[in-house]
């Protein structure tokens, strides 16, 4: 046998990727993950409640379409930390004043 044999390399590793390019993907995980980290920082700051709790807001919504429509463990995984920084400054946001606090009424 003179044929020349491939090592497997499917060592189940997280950020494993099937070497093709997803624009589409990437850029709805990039948007998640900065939207995520804005909402979550200015969700710490009592009267930047309208800029987290707006920011958190889209942030879930295209986190959740980035899932959907994810190929790979790394695009998951990302959009997943994304998202879940997103969520947490979207509820610090609701409750310093919610979505229209102070605007309406």
């Amino acid at each position: 046998m003179a044929q020349a044999t491939q090592p497997k390399s499917t060592t189940g590793s997280l950020f494993a990727t099937d070497h093709r390019p997803h624009p589409l993907q990437d850029t709805l995980l990039w948007v998640t993950a900065v939207l995520g980290v804005l909402a979550f920082i200015s969700g710490m700051f009592h009267n930047l409640h309208l800029l987290s709790s707006w920011a958190g807001l889209i942030g879930i919504l295209t986190g959740l379409y980035s899932q959907f429509v994810s190929v790979t463990t790394h695009e998951r995984f990302a959009t997943l930390m994304g998202l879940g920084s997103a969520g947490v400054g979207f509820y610090l946001g609701m409750a310093h004043g919610g979505l229209f606090g102070g605007v309406i009424g």
